[in-house]
């Protein structure tokens, strides 16, 4: 009985907050020219996205010597100055021409930032003290074709997520393409080890959909950004869809709390084994991990409702 009071309570709570304007914040004129001047004078990889980070959170810093305040004023009016090199005005201009075609740059609001950080300090040592040494411990055990297999196992295990998603988007041959990939892969690929749909030339794309893009679809903003800690970036609107997913995944319907967190454990060593490098590459290029971590989260999700 608690679990349809549950579902009520989220229906309940998409139905107060799909009323309610999407929270993603533009950037300000002096925000974007700081954003170019920044990347431009920088020059390090993904420096844009700190960039961004940094001057919602400080408008009007000066960052470097060769841009003065008046600098940078001057250039977002447009004017000549002469503490900013040449090539710099020129590029700058060239870099917001690009910008103003290809429209404003948004970012999820973050007002939980400073609670936000240290569950994402606790997430990032949880990574390398404990879930990179036993994912790479695992690698080094089982061969890769084994961990792809179980990769595609709990995928194709989720198909009611997908499915029902699909089908409350209004997407239903891609609802028919999942329950098609879904029983030739349970059947022909051995409970969905082997993904033999991705041959077929008619079932080879899946509709990746979940509760949060639904919210999305029908107009509910992300609301605030979340860090949680073990399950990591997330927004308001997708944490409520992923406390509805759970219902539609036959993993929480295992009896024990014990055994569904094993299973789940399992899932994320698994997972991790097959994406070793990734989180480092980004924490690598990035000034500021936390805002690189946080955009590519928010526009990862923008670009899945859109589709």
């Amino acid at each position: 009985m608690w679990k349809i009071y549950s579902m009520l309570a989220l229906l309940f709570v998409w139905m107060l907050l799909c009323a309610l304007p999407s929270s993603a914040e533009s950037l300000t004129d002096m925000q974007v020219e700081e954003y170019f001047v920044s990347a431009r004078t920088k020059n390090t990889p993904h420096a844009h996205v700190d960039a961004i980070g940094r001057a919602q959170r400080t408008p009007g810093l000066v960052r470097d010597r060769a841009c003065t305040g008046d600098g940078l004023a001057n250039l977002a009016a447009g004017k000549e100055d002469n503490s900013v090199s040449a090539e710099t005005q020129e590029d700058f201009q060239e870099e917001k021409d690009i910008f103003e075609e290809q429209g404003e740059i948004e970012t999820i609001s973050d007002p939980l930032e400073p609670l936000n950080r240290v569950f994402f300090a606790f997430n990032d040592r949880l990574y390398f003290w404990v879930l990179r040494p036993v994912a790479k411990g695992y690698k080094a055990i089982v061969p890769q074709p084994a961990r792809v297999g179980v990769k595609n196992f709990f995928y194709n295990l989720a198909f009611p997520v997908r499915f029902v998603n699909c089908m409350l988007q209004g997407k239903v041959e891609g609802a028919f393409l999942e329950m098609g990939r879904f029983i030739l892969n349970s059947i022909v690929g051995v409970g969905g080890f082997v993904d033999v749909a991705s041959n077929s030339e008619n079932l080879k794309k899946g509709h990746d959909e979940d509760l949060g893009q639904t919210f999305g679809v029908y107009g509910m903003g992300p609301g605030f950004y979340i860090n949680w800690p073990i399950f990591g970036p997330s927004s308001f609107r997708d944490s409520i869809g992923m406390v509805g997913d759970g219902f539609l995944n036959p993993i929480w319907y295992i009896d024990s709390a014990e055994y569904r967190a094993a299973v789940k454990a399992f899932e994320g060593v698994n997972r991790t084994s097959l994406s070793i490098g990734e989180y480092e590459s980004l924490k690598k290029a990035a000034l500021d991990p936390y805002v690189a971590l946080r955009d590519a989260f928010y526009q990862n999700r923008r670009s899945k409702i859109k589709k």
